[in-house]
Order: structure tokens, then C-alpha cells, then sequence
């Protein structure tokens, strides 16, 4: 917990900070790993920030506007123009009913443009990657940042076919959020990050975002041990998309059911499923629009692999292997989760010195990543080994 005394700040830009809960150079950090992670130039010091936040100079001048590359990535995290950030927050509580902020976050989303929408759809495919090579321990901030401005964008909008794309990212968003509060163990803020995710997908006016939405959501009830109510919501979204939306989109909801058959201990209407999914998927998953899913041969067979593990299929090892072999080393979540699952395919088959290989590789990466949900599942297995 971040400690200060009982002033007031300084500028919009200390307050945004200390909304944070960071310390100054917590913040530096946080700075540098966006500019990384989203190709800004900007850069800013402690000690820049410290005149920054302070609003003046050593000698009690006005510290004036940062160099552009810097303001621009102020103005990216915060999704506030660098003026308002330097400018102290008791001028910004003008008496005015909060009119000032409102012009100014109308006039914000009417410059939203197909230019706009792409950078913000650049944006979340960057924090994407960062989330599956380095977890949800490190993005899941970023994340929740973006969130918050493309609400703010959205809420308003007036303009129908920008406030539609809006509700589509936001509802991308709130699905990754919704995956990360769930690896990290937090399963009530999971729920809520995918009720909000479908107000969104709602919003969107596209039954693809809103299935997708709504079937992440069914994995918070597999770890809840709520296998049946899964199946019932799985198999319910695979009938309502079906023919309205495209083949990946349904092959991964074919998966998705799979999984929730295998967790509710029906192998053969799991197999079944993990059938239809296979006869679905595109040869070309890259191509294809819509909600991001990441399958494609590799990842289909690790969750079939996962899905054999579950009902006790000794044919899990050999898929699992196979999968793990041409898997993308970049998918650090998901190499952790197959490696758990091999482990406890080579239990169930009494191998035990192999089980160990994969449960020491496992819990490395689970540790690395942060990751919650895989370290429970390996003291499960512990546990039952």
C-alpha cells in the first residue's frame, strides 16, 4: 500500500497516479513497459515526473508542456490530454455540474475514426501477446487501463456505427479480463469481468461476440465444479450460433462443449463434440473475422489432449505429446497447462518419474506467469498422486 500525506494534488496527473497506488517509480516502470509493449518513443524519468506531478520547477516557475513523444504517452495511459493532466484538479471541479468534463469526453469520442478503432485494435492485440508469453501477472494492469478509456469513449458515443466497433473492443477487453482475474484465482472478478463483457457484446449488435462472451463465462462454472450448468450454457450457446456465425467461432464453441463434457464425465458426448470441432475448423484460422480465439490444429488437439486427460484416455499422452512438441513457444499459459495435463495423463498411467518431469517444468512457468489457477491444479494432483 502506497503511503502519502493528507494534501491535496498537486495536478490531475499526481491524482491519476495516486489513483494507481503507486509510487512514483512504481510508475516509471509501468511507463516504460507500456512504451514497450505499444511502440511509443516516450519516455519519462523520475525526476521529470517529479516536476511533472508538481506542476513547477525547482525555481517555482511553471514546469511547461512535456516534449510531444512523452505527452503522447501520458495521454495514452491515461486517455487524458496532457494539458488537463498538468493542470491542477481543483480546475477541473469547476461548479458547473460536471458540464466541462462532459464537453470535453463528447468531443474525445466524436474524434474517434476507423483510424482510431484500428490503433485501439492494435493495442489489444499487443497486450493479447504480452498476456500469453508473460501471464496475466504482468498485462492484467494494461488491460484494465484500456478497459477504462474505451468505456469512457463508448459511454460517449453518439455516433452508431463507431459506438458499435467500441462495444466489439470493449467486449474483447472484458473476455481477456475476465481470463486473467481467472488464472490469477480471483473467480468473483472473473464473473463480473464477463457480465460486463456481454453487456458489451450486446452493445456490438453481433451474436459472434456475444456467444463468445458468454461461453468464456461457462469456464468460471468448470472451476467452480459447476460441470453440469457449463454443459446446459455450452450447449445452449453452440445451438444459438450456430449457421449466424463462422466456422472457427463454432469449432471453438464445439471445443469449448467438448471440454465441459469430458469435466461432467460424458467421454463419449465429449469425443463427439471435439469431432464436430475438428470437421469445422477453417484451414485458414488466421483469416478469418470475428472475436479472437486462438485455435488452430496445434491448439485443438492440446484441448482434445486435455479433454482425453480428464475422462482417463491413455491415448491423452501421445495427443498431448504431439501437441506439445509444434506448440508456439510464445503460449507460455497454455504450454503450462498441457504440461499439467501430461502430468496427470503419466499419473493415471502409474509414470510416475515422467509425471514429475512435466510437474517441475509446470510449476516453474505457473510461478513465472503468476499463475493461480495452474498452481491449484498441480496441488490437486499432488494430492491425489
Amino acid at each position: 500500500m502506497v503511503t502519502r500525506d493528507a494534501r491535496e494534488p498537486r495536478t490531475v496527473l499526481e491524482l491519476k497516479i495516486w489513483e494507481r497506488n503507486q509510487t512514483l517509480d512504481e510508475f516509471v516502470d509501468d511507463a516504460e513497459r507500456f512504451a514497450r509493449t505499444f511502440g511509443e518513443a516516450g519516455t519519462v524519468s523520475e525526476r521529470h515526473l517529479k516536476r511533472l506531478v508538481a506542476g513547477r520547477r525547482p525555481d517555482g516557475s511553471p514546469v511547461g508542456r512535456p516534449r510531444p513523444a512523452t505527452a503522447r504517452l501520458l495521454e495514452r495511459i491515461f486517455g487524458i490530454g496532457v494539458d488537463e493532466l498538468l493542470s491542477s484538479p481543483a480546475a477541473t471541479r469547476l461548479p458547473d455540474g460536471g458540464e466541462h468534463e462532459l464537453r470535453q469526453m463528447l468531443s474525445a469520442a466524436r474524434r474517434v475514426n476507423s483510424t482510431v478503432l484500428n490503433l485501439l485494435q492494435d493495442q489489444l492485440t499487443a497486450v493479447r501477446r504480452l498476456d500469453r508469453q508473460l501471464g496475466a501477472v504482468t498485462a492484467h494492469d494494461e488491460v484494465a487501463t484500456k478497459i477504462q478509456q474505451v468505456t469512457r469513449l463508448l459511454s460517449h458515443s453518439l455516433a452508431p456505427g463507431i459506438r458499435e466497433q467500441l462495444a466489439a473492443i470493449l467486449a474483447e477487453l472484458g473476455t481477456l479480463a475476465g481470463w486473467q482475474a481467472l488464472d490469477l484465482g480471483n473467480v468473483s472478478e472473473s464473473w463480473q469481468r464477463y457480465e460486463r463483457a456481454k453487456g458489451a457484446a450486446s452493445e456490438s449488435g453481433q451474436v459472434a461476440f456475444e456467444a463468445h462472451t458468454t461461453a468464456e463465462q461457462a469456464f468460471v462454472l468448470l472451476d467452480l465444479g459447476e460441470t453440469n450448468s457449463a454443459v446446459e450454457l455450452l450447449e445452449a450457446t453452440e445451438k444459438r450460433a450456430a449457421r449466424v456465425t463462422g466456422r472457427l467461432l463454432r469449432s471453438w464453441l464445439a471445443a469449448a462443449h467438448g471440454e465441459a463434457l469430458s469435466a461432467d464425465g460424458k467421454r463419449s458426448g465429449s469425443l463427439r463434440a471435439f469431432d464436430r470441432a475438428a470437421s469445422l475448423l477453417p484451414s485458414d484460422p488466421s483469416s478469418v473475422d470475428g472475436p479472437y480465439v486462438a485455435l488452430d490444429p496445434v491448439h485443438l488437439a492440446r484441448w482434445r489432449g486435455h479433454a482425453l486427460a480428464r475422462v482417463g484416455e491413455p491415448e491423452a499422452v501421445a495427443v498431448l505429446a504431439s501437441a506439445l512438441n509444434r506448440l508456439d513457444p510464445t503460449f507460455t499459459r497454455a504450454e503450462t497447462g498441457l504440461r499439467v495435463d501430461l502430468a496427470a495423463a503419466f499419473t493415471a498411467m502409474g509414470e510416475h518419474d515422467e509425471a514429475r518431469v512435466h510437474v517441475i517444468r509446470a510449476r516453474t512457468l505457473a510461478a513465472e506467469i503468476g499463475s493461480v489457477r495452474q498452481q491449484r491444479r498441480l496441488k490437486q494432483l499432488q494430492e491425489r498422486g
